[in-house]
């Protein structure tokens, strides 16, 4: 099994930046597509961003295009979610996900098996 743990988040103003750190063990981190999730106050659990166990195949939710990047270090066994032009409905639980399989591309929520406890990001107006 595999153990994630967020960290990172906090309170922010509109327009700032965080940045989010998922560090991993257990088993064998660069063979997982891992990504990023949230979820805002009643609301559906969200794909944020995503990328394939080499850091390739990126891909953003529609709503952090051009303000979000995620990237990740093999070495470290740890992801990131680099948070730019924070914007209030940005607002929720961050989640950091690892794919059930390995080597298995995609990011359907149904195939990520292992989550994160998640983090709260707040930004303010």
């Amino acid at each position: 099994q595999v153990q994630l743990v967020e960290s990172g988040g906090g309170l922010v103003q509109a327009g700032g930046s965080l940045r989010l750190s998922c560090a991993a063990s257990g088993r064998t981190f660069s063979s997982y597509v891992m990504a990023w999730f949230r979820q805002a106050p009643g609301k559906e659990r969200e794909f944020v961003a995503g990328l394939n166990w080499s850091g390739g195949d990126l891909e953003y939710g529609d709503s952090v295009k051009g303000r979000f990047t995620i990237s990740r270090d093999n070495d470290k066994n740890t992801v990131y979610l680099q948070m730019n032009s924070l914007k209030p409905e940005d607002t929720g639980v961050y989640y950091c996900a690892q794919k059930i399989r390995p080597y298995s591309s995609g990011y359907d929520r149904t195939k990520f098996g292992s989550w994160g406890q998640g983090i709260q990001v707040t930004v303010s107006s």
